[in-house]
């Protein structure tokens, strides 16, 4: 892949210096719905950061019932948004993900728990029944257990797992002693469902050395060695991560537009600015190009909770090539 990719590289450098740049259409399809947690990508398009590289960008939220990959392998994106988790299961099944640019530097991934369950630390997670998500989301948390050595059937000596939908209800009614939250969303609907941080215990993936990548962006394969569509995401790159610095150092603007950008009705300002804040602290550190430290620890994490995620580390699963020339 690395030569085709060079060569296409080349190519996409004459196309771009010998064809003046129209406004070449760009689809990104993002892991969840609208909100600040892609504020890179609205901040450039409402900058104008595309339209200068020449791109008309489409941005299509995601959903509950939404999944980012299998839009890609249809057709319906150029580029996703996934954690790498998923984006390598996906890739070992048969569908060649590539990362080909890493915005988020660090994980916003934890579990939250009441105090009162009687947690204060792993070691009390036995018997207790945890919230996690499901659809490519229960990757990491699966690994994290089995490196506990904690059974994910229920029983004294493991945990009982309940698929948690996309919000925190069940540590409120008691179908869970803990619940799956982000540091920049899930978290502080906790807080302002009514417990208070003292009350609430959390385990953080970084902390536990069990943190994958998030928020990456993928491409297929195949599209790599098309010297036009290189062309197009190495634009398309170099624009988005002049959108998420621009979002880091703005945060209330970036809400805003984010804001703009939402038809649900729902969203706001409040909420909005607060996640564009922990979001900036995610983002912080990353240019754009992935650390390969970060691609091996996340690999490591995987592999070392057995076979629930990857059977074995991946070949080809990213590159530098995109970054490199975007970057420049």
């Amino acid at each position: 892949m690395k030569k085709v990719l060079i060569a296409a590289l080349a190519a996409a450098a004459s196309l771009s210096a010998t064809v003046a740049q129209a406004q070449d259409a760009f689809t990104i399809q993002l892991k969840w719905v609208t909100q600040s947690q892609f504020a890179g990508y609205y901040v450039a398009k409402d900058k104008g950061f595309y339209e200068a590289a020449g791109l008309d960008v489409t941005i299509k939220p995601g959903g509950p019932d939404i999944a980012p990959p299998q839009i890609l392998a249809g057709g319906g994106a150029d580029i996703l948004v996934e954690w790498m988790p998923a984006a390598l299961s996906a890739r070992e099944k048969g569908l060649p993900l590539v990362n080909v640019a890493q915005p988020f530097k660090s994980s916003g991934m934890m579990l939250t728990c009441r105090r009162d369950s009687g947690i204060s630390s792993t070691d009390d997670l036995a018997g207790k029944t945890l919230g996690v998500w499901f659809f490519g989301n229960e990757f990491p948390f699966l690994s994290w257990m089995q490196q506990l050595g904690l059974g994910t059937d229920g029983g004294d000596n493991g945990v009982t797992v309940l698929q948690q939908g996309f919000n925190v209800d069940p540590i409120f009614n008691g179908q869970a002693d803990c619940v799956s939250t982000m540091t920049y969303n899930e978290y502080w609907q906790v807080i302002d469902g009514g417990l208070s941080a003292d009350e609430l215990i959390v385990f953080k993936y970084e902390d536990q050395g069990v943190a994958t990548l998030e928020d990456g962006l993928y491409v297929h394969e195949d599209n790599l060695s098309d010297p036009a569509f290189v062309d197009r995401l190495t634009r398309f790159i170099a624009a988005s991560m002049e959108g998420w610095k621009y979002a880091e150092e703005n945060v209330a603007e970036a809400a805003e537009i984010v804001l703009d950008n939402d038809d649900s009705g729902t969203a706001t300002f409040e909420d909005q600015s607060r996640m564009m804040g922990e979001i900036a602290k995610l983002t912080a550190g990353s240019n754009g190009a992935l650390d390969p430290a970060d691609y091996e620890r996340t690999v490591a994490t995987l592999l070392a909770g057995g076979d629930a995620v990857i059977s074995a580390a991946p070949e080809g699963a990213w590159t530098h090539a995109i970054t490199d020339a975007a970057l420049k």
